[in-house]
């Protein structure tokens, strides 16, 4: 009898189920990492260079604005031209339908 107990002392065991607890278990939350003062700095120094890079697209979208507003006020300039001198002619040869009444 003593071959059918090395058989079983060969044959291996399967292994035993893991803990409960280091199954990730998705209805329960985890809880939040503990505090840590130097990740803080890596934050607030990511958040000064996003503060940085707006600034300067907010400067670089100011020029682009200025830069439109110019080249829309010389390819206007032709056109409010004609128009004044239309509208001041128009005014001019215009005589009132009624003379006014004076008292």
């Amino acid at each position: 009898m003593g071959g059918q107990e090395e058989r079983k002392q060969a044959s291996p065991d399967p292994p035993p189920p893991p803990p409960p607890s280091s199954q990730p278990d998705s209805s329960t939350p985890s809880p939040p990492p503990p505090f840590d003062p130097s990740r803080m700095i890596g934050i607030i120094k990511r958040k000064a260079l996003i503060k940085e890079l707006a600034a300067l697209y907010h400067a670089e979208c100011l020029a682009y604005c200025q830069e439109l507003l110019e080249l829309q006020k010389k390819w206007e300039e032709p056109f409010v031209d004609a128009k004044a001198h239309d509208d001041t002619r128009k005014e001019m040869t215009r005589l009132p339908k009624r003379a006014k009444k004076t008292r």
